[in-house]
Protein backbone atom coordinates (compact mmCIF):
# COMPACT_ATOMS: atom_id res chain seq x y z
CA UNK A 1 0.00 0.00 0.00
CA UNK A 2 2.96 2.44 -0.86
CA UNK A 3 0.97 3.94 -3.52
CA UNK A 4 -1.78 6.53 -3.49
CA UNK A 5 -3.58 4.79 -6.13
CA UNK A 6 -4.33 2.17 -8.94
CA UNK A 7 -4.26 3.96 -12.16
CA UNK A 8 -7.04 2.90 -15.12
CA UNK A 9 -5.82 2.19 -18.16
CA UNK A 10 -5.66 4.95 -21.08
CA UNK A 11 -9.36 5.40 -22.08
CA UNK A 12 -10.95 3.25 -19.25
CA UNK A 13 -14.09 5.03 -18.40
CA UNK A 14 -13.45 8.01 -15.41
CA UNK A 15 -16.55 6.62 -13.46
CA UNK A 16 -15.03 3.31 -12.55
CA UNK A 17 -16.90 2.38 -9.53
CA UNK A 18 -20.57 1.41 -9.42
CA UNK A 19 -23.45 4.26 -10.00
CA UNK A 20 -25.20 2.80 -7.28
CA UNK A 21 -23.29 2.66 -4.24
CA UNK A 22 -23.21 6.58 -3.23
CA UNK A 23 -27.41 6.39 -3.25
CA UNK A 24 -26.88 3.06 -0.93
CA UNK A 25 -24.47 4.93 1.41
CA UNK A 26 -26.59 8.22 1.58
CA UNK A 27 -30.00 5.76 2.32
CA UNK A 28 -28.23 3.98 4.85
CA UNK A 29 -27.22 7.66 6.86
CA UNK A 30 -30.57 9.04 5.63
CA UNK A 31 -32.05 6.34 7.76
CA UNK A 32 -30.67 6.39 10.94
CA UNK A 33 -33.89 8.18 12.50
CA UNK A 34 -35.30 4.71 11.87
CA UNK A 35 -32.81 2.26 12.51
CA UNK A 36 -34.33 -0.93 11.51
CA UNK A 37 -34.73 0.30 8.15
CA UNK A 38 -31.19 1.44 8.25
CA UNK A 39 -30.15 -1.55 9.10
CA UNK A 40 -32.79 -3.09 6.37
CA UNK A 41 -30.49 -0.76 3.66
CA UNK A 42 -27.25 -1.69 4.87
CA UNK A 43 -27.78 -5.92 4.97
CA UNK A 44 -29.20 -5.49 1.56
CA UNK A 45 -26.27 -3.23 0.43
CA UNK A 46 -23.85 -5.57 1.17
CA UNK A 47 -25.92 -8.31 0.00
CA UNK A 48 -25.44 -6.58 -3.58
CA UNK A 49 -22.14 -5.65 -3.30
CA UNK A 50 -21.51 -9.26 -3.03
CA UNK A 51 -23.26 -10.13 -5.87
CA UNK A 52 -21.53 -7.13 -8.04
CA UNK A 53 -18.23 -7.79 -7.03
CA UNK A 54 -18.22 -11.54 -7.71
CA UNK A 55 -19.92 -10.13 -11.32
CA UNK A 56 -17.06 -8.20 -12.02
CA UNK A 57 -14.20 -10.86 -11.18
CA UNK A 58 -15.85 -13.25 -13.74
CA UNK A 59 -16.14 -10.43 -16.24
CA UNK A 60 -12.01 -10.02 -15.58
CA UNK A 61 -12.13 -6.97 -14.28
CA UNK A 62 -11.48 -4.71 -11.34
CA UNK A 63 -12.46 -1.70 -11.88
CA UNK A 64 -14.90 -1.78 -9.09
CA UNK A 65 -12.04 -1.08 -6.62
CA UNK A 66 -8.85 -0.32 -6.46
CA UNK A 67 -6.30 -3.00 -5.13
CA UNK A 68 -5.23 -0.99 -2.27
CA UNK A 69 -8.47 0.35 -1.50
CA UNK A 70 -9.58 -3.46 -1.14
CA UNK A 71 -6.51 -4.04 1.28
CA UNK A 72 -6.90 -1.30 3.12
CA UNK A 73 -11.35 -1.51 3.90
CA UNK A 74 -10.49 -5.29 4.45
CA UNK A 75 -7.61 -4.87 7.13
CA UNK A 76 -9.78 -2.00 8.76
CA UNK A 77 -12.66 -3.90 8.61
CA UNK A 78 -10.57 -6.97 10.42
CA UNK A 79 -8.85 -5.13 12.84
CA UNK A 80 -12.41 -3.92 14.24
CA UNK A 81 -13.66 -7.45 14.12
CA UNK A 82 -11.05 -10.45 15.37
CA UNK A 83 -10.77 -8.65 18.49
CA UNK A 84 -14.53 -9.86 18.92
CA UNK A 85 -14.21 -13.33 17.81
CA UNK A 86 -10.72 -13.77 20.07
CA UNK A 87 -12.95 -12.36 22.98
CA UNK A 88 -15.26 -15.22 22.95
CA UNK A 89 -13.73 -18.13 24.13
CA UNK A 90 -13.82 -17.28 27.71
CA UNK A 91 -16.23 -14.27 27.53
CA UNK A 92 -18.57 -13.13 30.16
CA UNK A 93 -21.26 -14.15 28.02
CA UNK A 94 -19.78 -16.52 25.00
CA UNK A 95 -22.79 -17.27 23.23
CA UNK A 96 -23.12 -13.48 22.93
CA UNK A 97 -19.59 -12.43 22.12
CA UNK A 98 -20.23 -14.99 19.42
CA UNK A 99 -23.27 -13.75 17.78
CA UNK A 100 -22.09 -10.60 18.23
CA UNK A 101 -18.89 -11.73 16.29
CA UNK A 102 -21.12 -13.65 13.54
CA UNK A 103 -23.74 -10.60 13.36
CA UNK A 104 -20.96 -7.84 12.41
CA UNK A 105 -19.25 -10.35 9.31
CA UNK A 106 -22.52 -8.29 7.41
CA UNK A 107 -20.23 -4.97 7.48
CA UNK A 108 -17.64 -6.20 5.52
CA UNK A 109 -19.31 -6.64 1.97
CA UNK A 110 -20.87 -2.98 3.28
CA UNK A 111 -17.64 -1.36 3.68
CA UNK A 112 -16.44 -2.50 0.38
CA UNK A 113 -19.70 -0.78 -1.37
CA UNK A 114 -18.87 1.94 0.73
CA UNK A 115 -15.83 1.93 -0.52
CA UNK A 116 -16.82 1.63 -4.02
CA UNK A 117 -18.99 4.67 -3.75
CA UNK A 118 -15.98 6.82 -3.37
CA UNK A 119 -14.31 4.85 -6.14
CA UNK A 120 -14.91 7.22 -8.60
CA UNK A 121 -14.37 11.34 -8.74
CA UNK A 122 -18.49 10.92 -9.62
CA UNK A 123 -19.51 8.75 -6.91
CA UNK A 124 -17.15 10.70 -4.18
CA UNK A 125 -18.75 14.39 -5.37
CA UNK A 126 -21.96 12.56 -5.01
CA UNK A 127 -21.46 10.70 -1.38
CA UNK A 128 -19.26 13.74 -0.04
CA UNK A 129 -21.85 16.55 -1.03
CA UNK A 130 -24.66 14.17 0.26
CA UNK A 131 -23.50 13.42 3.22
CA UNK A 132 -23.13 17.53 4.13
CA UNK A 133 -26.53 17.65 2.42
CA UNK A 134 -28.20 15.59 5.12
CA UNK A 135 -25.71 17.24 7.67
CA UNK A 136 -27.50 21.00 6.63
CA UNK A 137 -31.08 19.77 6.59
CA UNK A 138 -30.67 17.98 10.10
CA UNK A 139 -29.37 20.87 11.49
CA UNK A 140 -31.95 23.57 9.81
CA UNK A 141 -34.75 21.22 11.32
CA UNK A 142 -32.72 21.19 14.59
CA UNK A 143 -32.73 24.56 14.42
CA UNK A 144 -36.30 24.57 13.62
CA UNK A 145 -36.81 22.82 17.17
CA UNK A 146 -34.71 25.48 18.82
CA UNK A 147 -36.98 27.84 17.98
CA UNK A 148 -40.29 25.91 17.94
CA UNK A 149 -40.18 23.46 20.24
CA UNK A 150 -40.46 20.56 17.47
CA UNK A 151 -38.45 18.77 14.93
CA UNK A 152 -40.71 19.14 11.58
CA UNK A 153 -38.76 16.02 10.39
CA UNK A 154 -39.02 13.79 13.29
CA UNK A 155 -42.85 15.30 13.74
CA UNK A 156 -43.70 13.94 10.20
CA UNK A 157 -41.53 10.88 10.87
CA UNK A 158 -43.39 9.69 14.31
CA UNK A 159 -46.61 10.66 12.64
CA UNK A 160 -45.62 7.90 10.02
CA UNK A 161 -44.83 5.49 12.73
CA UNK A 162 -48.15 5.86 14.44
CA UNK A 163 -50.32 5.74 11.56
CA UNK A 164 -48.66 2.62 10.67
CA UNK A 165 -48.53 0.64 13.57
CA UNK A 166 -50.21 2.90 16.29
CA UNK A 167 -47.58 3.60 18.25
CA UNK A 168 -45.06 6.36 18.86
CA UNK A 169 -41.68 6.61 18.24
CA UNK A 170 -40.98 7.35 22.12
CA UNK A 171 -42.75 6.32 25.15
CA UNK A 172 -43.91 8.64 27.87
CA UNK A 173 -40.76 7.35 30.36
CA UNK A 174 -38.15 8.44 27.44
CA UNK A 175 -39.77 11.27 26.74
CA UNK A 176 -39.88 12.82 30.53
CA UNK A 177 -36.27 12.07 30.49
CA UNK A 178 -35.10 14.76 28.35
CA UNK A 179 -32.73 16.67 28.86
CA UNK A 180 -31.09 17.94 25.63
CA UNK A 181 -32.45 18.81 21.82
CA UNK A 182 -33.70 15.50 20.02
CA UNK A 183 -33.78 17.22 16.04
CA UNK A 184 -34.46 14.07 13.61
CA UNK A 185 -33.17 11.46 15.73
CA UNK A 186 -36.10 12.18 18.80
CA UNK A 187 -36.35 12.82 22.09
CA UNK A 188 -35.68 8.99 22.83
CA UNK A 189 -32.46 8.79 20.86
CA UNK A 190 -30.69 11.72 22.03
CA UNK A 191 -27.08 11.14 19.68
CA UNK A 192 -27.92 14.16 17.68
CA UNK A 193 -25.17 15.95 18.91
CA UNK A 194 -22.29 13.52 18.53
CA UNK A 195 -23.64 12.69 15.41
CA UNK A 196 -23.54 16.03 13.71
CA UNK A 197 -20.16 16.44 15.25
CA UNK A 198 -18.49 13.26 13.46
CA UNK A 199 -19.99 14.15 9.94
CA UNK A 200 -19.47 17.94 10.29
CA UNK A 201 -16.24 17.92 8.08
CA UNK A 202 -18.38 16.68 5.14
CA UNK A 203 -20.47 19.70 5.49
CA UNK A 204 -17.73 22.34 6.48
CA UNK A 205 -15.48 21.38 3.79
CA UNK A 206 -18.66 21.68 0.99
CA UNK A 207 -19.49 25.15 2.30
CA UNK A 208 -16.27 26.16 2.18
CA UNK A 209 -15.82 24.98 -1.28
CA UNK A 210 -18.39 26.47 -2.44
CA UNK A 211 -18.75 30.01 -0.66
CA UNK A 212 -15.24 30.06 0.84
CA UNK A 213 -14.77 32.04 4.16
CA UNK A 214 -18.10 33.39 4.91
CA UNK A 215 -20.12 29.99 4.05
CA UNK A 216 -17.21 28.11 6.34
CA UNK A 217 -18.25 30.57 8.82
CA UNK A 218 -22.38 30.64 8.59
CA UNK A 219 -22.11 26.32 8.52
CA UNK A 220 -19.52 26.21 10.98
CA UNK A 221 -21.99 28.81 13.52
CA UNK A 222 -25.41 26.58 12.25
CA UNK A 223 -23.77 23.55 12.86
CA UNK A 224 -22.15 24.01 16.47
CA UNK A 225 -25.68 26.02 17.77
CA UNK A 226 -27.21 22.99 17.31
CA UNK A 227 -24.46 20.96 18.74
CA UNK A 228 -24.73 22.84 22.20
CA UNK A 229 -28.05 22.03 22.51
CA UNK A 230 -28.75 18.49 21.29
CA UNK A 231 -24.80 17.41 22.20
CA UNK A 232 -23.15 15.98 24.96
CA UNK A 233 -19.66 17.99 26.33
CA UNK A 234 -18.25 14.92 24.27
CA UNK A 235 -19.36 16.39 21.09
CA UNK A 236 -18.69 19.24 22.07
CA UNK A 237 -15.09 18.57 22.08
CA UNK A 238 -14.72 16.99 18.98
CA UNK A 239 -16.83 19.69 17.12
CA UNK A 240 -14.41 21.96 18.67
CA UNK A 241 -11.33 19.70 16.86
CA UNK A 242 -13.30 19.62 14.05
CA UNK A 243 -13.00 23.35 13.62
CA UNK A 244 -9.36 23.73 14.62
CA UNK A 245 -8.40 21.03 11.75
CA UNK A 246 -10.45 22.54 8.95
CA UNK A 247 -10.62 25.80 10.20
CA UNK A 248 -6.92 26.67 10.16
CA UNK A 249 -6.32 25.85 6.13
CA UNK A 250 -8.72 28.74 5.68
CA UNK A 251 -8.68 31.41 8.29
CA UNK A 252 -5.59 31.29 9.24
CA UNK A 253 -5.05 31.16 12.98
CA UNK A 254 -5.60 34.74 13.70
CA UNK A 255 -8.99 34.17 12.37
CA UNK A 256 -9.93 31.16 13.79
CA UNK A 257 -9.09 32.63 16.99
CA UNK A 258 -11.50 35.12 16.97
CA UNK A 259 -14.22 32.39 15.43
CA UNK A 260 -13.24 30.83 19.26
CA UNK A 261 -13.77 33.37 20.88
CA UNK A 262 -16.88 34.08 19.29
CA UNK A 263 -18.02 30.63 20.09
CA UNK A 264 -17.47 31.07 23.80
CA UNK A 265 -19.37 33.88 24.39
CA UNK A 266 -22.35 32.21 22.17
CA UNK A 267 -22.26 29.07 24.13
CA UNK A 268 -22.05 31.34 27.51
CA UNK A 269 -24.82 33.54 26.07
CA UNK A 270 -26.94 30.01 25.21
CA UNK A 271 -25.90 29.25 28.97
CA UNK A 272 -28.14 31.95 30.25
CA UNK A 273 -30.74 31.24 27.79
CA UNK A 274 -31.03 27.82 28.50
CA UNK A 275 -31.45 25.39 31.84
CA UNK A 276 -30.12 22.17 29.80
CA UNK A 277 -26.79 24.27 28.71
CA UNK A 278 -26.67 25.87 32.13
CA UNK A 279 -26.35 22.76 33.90
CA UNK A 280 -24.05 21.29 31.10
CA UNK A 281 -21.71 24.36 31.62
CA UNK A 282 -21.93 24.09 35.60
CA UNK A 283 -21.14 20.31 35.50
CA UNK A 284 -18.46 20.91 33.82
CA UNK A 285 -17.01 23.58 36.00
CA UNK A 286 -16.53 21.09 39.00
CA UNK A 287 -13.68 19.30 37.22
CA UNK A 288 -11.96 22.47 38.47
CA UNK A 289 -12.37 21.11 42.34
CA UNK A 290 -9.86 19.30 43.66
CA UNK A 291 -11.65 16.60 44.87
CA UNK A 292 -12.09 13.40 43.36
CA UNK A 293 -15.98 13.66 44.27
CA UNK A 294 -16.20 17.09 41.81
CA UNK A 295 -14.38 15.53 39.39
CA UNK A 296 -16.72 12.37 38.63
CA UNK A 297 -19.62 14.75 38.93
CA UNK A 298 -18.14 16.77 36.18
CA UNK A 299 -17.33 13.44 34.21
CA UNK A 300 -21.42 11.82 35.02
CA UNK A 301 -19.53 8.99 36.77
CA UNK A 302 -17.38 8.03 33.78
CA UNK A 303 -14.40 8.06 36.44
CA UNK A 304 -16.35 5.11 37.88
CA UNK A 305 -16.91 3.35 35.21
CA UNK A 306 -13.26 3.74 34.00
CA UNK A 307 -12.21 2.17 37.42
CA UNK A 308 -14.50 -0.86 36.40
CA UNK A 309 -13.27 -0.80 32.89
CA UNK A 310 -9.44 -1.18 34.35
CA UNK A 311 -10.68 -3.80 36.69
CA UNK A 312 -11.89 -5.96 33.81
CA UNK A 313 -8.78 -5.48 32.11
CA UNK A 314 -6.65 -7.05 34.78
CA UNK A 315 -8.83 -9.46 35.54
CA UNK A 316 -8.89 -10.41 31.56
CA UNK A 317 -5.78 -8.68 30.40
CA UNK A 318 -5.69 -11.08 27.22
CA UNK A 319 -8.89 -10.92 25.42
CA UNK A 320 -11.14 -8.86 27.87
CA UNK A 321 -14.71 -9.80 29.01
CA UNK A 322 -15.84 -9.78 25.57
CA UNK A 323 -17.36 -8.07 22.96
CA UNK A 324 -20.87 -6.24 24.55
CA UNK A 325 -20.28 -7.95 27.83
CA UNK A 326 -18.91 -5.23 29.79
CA UNK A 327 -22.51 -4.80 31.43
CA UNK A 328 -22.31 -8.32 32.95
CA UNK A 329 -19.15 -7.75 33.90
CA UNK A 330 -19.49 -4.20 35.55
CA UNK A 331 -20.99 -5.27 38.93
CA UNK A 332 -18.25 -7.48 40.00
CA UNK A 333 -15.70 -4.96 39.50
CA UNK A 334 -17.72 -1.49 40.29
CA UNK A 335 -15.12 0.22 42.39
CA UNK A 336 -18.46 1.82 44.21
CA UNK A 337 -20.62 -0.91 44.77
CA UNK A 338 -23.88 -0.06 46.67
CA UNK A 339 -23.33 3.35 45.72
CA UNK A 340 -26.46 4.74 43.68
CA UNK A 341 -24.52 5.84 40.12
CA UNK A 342 -24.83 9.25 38.70
CA UNK A 343 -26.53 7.73 35.67
CA UNK A 344 -29.31 6.49 37.76
CA UNK A 345 -29.95 2.97 38.21
CA UNK A 346 -28.68 -0.39 37.14
CA UNK A 347 -24.87 -1.34 35.65
CA UNK A 348 -22.61 0.45 33.38
CA UNK A 349 -23.17 -0.68 30.03
CA UNK A 350 -19.71 0.23 28.04
CA UNK A 351 -16.72 1.86 29.03
CA UNK A 352 -17.54 5.38 27.13
CA UNK A 353 -13.82 5.58 26.46
CA UNK A 354 -12.54 4.05 23.07
CA UNK A 355 -9.46 2.74 24.84
CA UNK A 356 -10.60 1.10 27.58
CA UNK A 357 -13.88 -0.19 25.82
CA UNK A 358 -11.30 -2.07 23.78
CA UNK A 359 -8.79 -2.84 26.26
CA UNK A 360 -11.47 -4.01 28.58
CA UNK A 361 -13.62 -5.97 26.53
CA UNK A 362 -11.33 -7.22 24.33
CA UNK A 363 -7.76 -7.77 26.07
CA UNK A 364 -4.28 -7.25 24.88
CA UNK A 365 -4.91 -8.83 21.52
CA UNK A 366 -7.92 -6.67 20.54
CA UNK A 367 -6.08 -3.55 21.57
CA UNK A 368 -2.64 -3.98 19.45
CA UNK A 369 -5.31 -5.18 16.49
CA UNK A 370 -6.87 -1.95 16.72
CA UNK A 371 -3.51 -0.37 16.59
CA UNK A 372 -2.17 -2.24 13.94
CA UNK A 373 -5.31 -0.93 12.10
CA UNK A 374 -4.45 2.76 12.95
CA UNK A 375 -0.81 1.95 11.67
CA UNK A 376 -1.90 0.93 8.31
CA UNK A 377 -4.45 3.76 7.84
CA UNK A 378 -1.42 6.06 9.05
CA UNK A 379 1.10 4.34 6.17
CA UNK A 380 -1.47 5.24 3.95
CA UNK A 381 -1.92 8.54 4.30
CA UNK A 382 1.84 9.28 4.88
CA UNK A 383 3.13 7.77 1.48
CA UNK A 384 -0.33 8.86 -0.50
CA UNK A 385 0.71 11.85 -3.00
CA UNK A 386 -1.30 15.38 -2.44
CA UNK A 387 -3.83 14.89 -4.66
CA UNK A 388 -5.35 11.65 -2.71
CA UNK A 389 -4.96 13.74 0.73
CA UNK A 390 -7.07 16.22 -0.82
CA UNK A 391 -9.84 14.21 -1.77
CA UNK A 392 -9.73 11.66 1.46
CA UNK A 393 -9.30 14.88 3.81
CA UNK A 394 -13.29 15.46 4.74
CA UNK A 395 -13.68 11.32 5.85
CA UNK A 396 -10.43 11.59 7.13
CA UNK A 397 -11.00 14.27 9.77
CA UNK A 398 -14.23 12.88 10.30
CA UNK A 399 -12.80 9.54 11.39
CA UNK A 400 -9.95 10.90 13.07
CA UNK A 401 -12.45 13.15 15.61
CA UNK A 402 -14.82 10.11 16.00
CA UNK A 403 -12.10 7.78 17.81
CA UNK A 404 -9.75 10.78 19.14
CA UNK A 405 -9.10 8.96 22.49
CA UNK A 406 -8.89 11.72 25.10
CA UNK A 407 -12.44 11.89 24.49
CA UNK A 408 -15.21 10.45 25.93
CA UNK A 409 -17.47 7.87 23.12
CA UNK A 410 -20.64 5.68 22.37
CA UNK A 411 -19.93 2.10 22.10
CA UNK A 412 -17.60 1.36 19.45
CA UNK A 413 -19.31 -2.34 19.31
CA UNK A 414 -22.82 -1.20 19.55
CA UNK A 415 -24.89 -1.54 16.23
CA UNK A 416 -25.56 2.09 15.65
CA UNK A 417 -21.50 3.81 16.50
CA UNK A 418 -19.85 0.88 15.65
CA UNK A 419 -21.59 0.92 11.97
CA UNK A 420 -20.83 4.78 11.91
CA UNK A 421 -17.15 4.46 12.13
CA UNK A 422 -16.68 1.51 10.01
CA UNK A 423 -18.70 3.39 7.36
CA UNK A 424 -16.10 6.37 7.74
CA UNK A 425 -13.39 4.01 7.74
CA UNK A 426 -14.38 2.88 4.73
CA UNK A 427 -14.64 6.42 3.34
CA UNK A 428 -11.45 7.30 4.15
CA UNK A 429 -10.18 4.01 2.66
CA UNK A 430 -11.97 4.26 -0.53
CA UNK A 431 -11.09 7.60 -1.25
CA UNK A 432 -7.59 8.04 -0.51
CA UNK A 433 -6.89 5.11 -2.72
CA UNK A 434 -9.35 5.52 -5.52
CA UNK A 435 -8.38 5.05 -8.85
CA UNK A 436 -7.59 7.79 -11.09
CA UNK A 437 -8.10 7.42 -14.87
CA UNK A 438 -4.92 8.43 -16.98
CA UNK A 439 -5.83 10.71 -20.18
CA UNK A 440 -5.86 8.82 -23.81
CA UNK A 441 -3.31 9.29 -26.39
CA UNK A 442 -4.23 12.04 -28.65
CA UNK A 443 -4.75 10.45 -32.05
CA UNK A 444 -1.82 12.20 -33.57
CA UNK A 445 0.37 12.11 -31.13
CA UNK A 446 3.55 10.65 -32.26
Amino acid sequence: MTNSADTLPAGAPATAGWRWAPHWVLAFVALWPAPGYAEGVMVLGALLAIVKLLAARFRGGAVLLSGPAWALTSVLFFAYWLPELLSAPDAVDPARALREAAVDLRYLPFLWLVAIAVASERGRRLTFIGLAVIVGVWTLDALAEVAFGTSPLFWGIDAAKQAISGRPMCNLDELARVDRLGGVLGPCNLKLGVVLASLSPFALYAAGRRWRTAGWVVAAAAIGIVIVFAGSRASWLTYALVLVLSGWRLLGWKRLLLVFAFGLATVLALGLASPEVRDRIERTTHALSADETGVDSALSGRTRIWGAALCMARAHPVNGVGARGFREAFPACDPQSGEVPAWGEGPALHAHQVVLEVLSETGAIGLLLWLAGLALALRAWRFADVAARERARPAMLALLVTVFPLNTHLAFYSTFWGGLTLMLAALYAGSLLARVSTPSPRPDAA
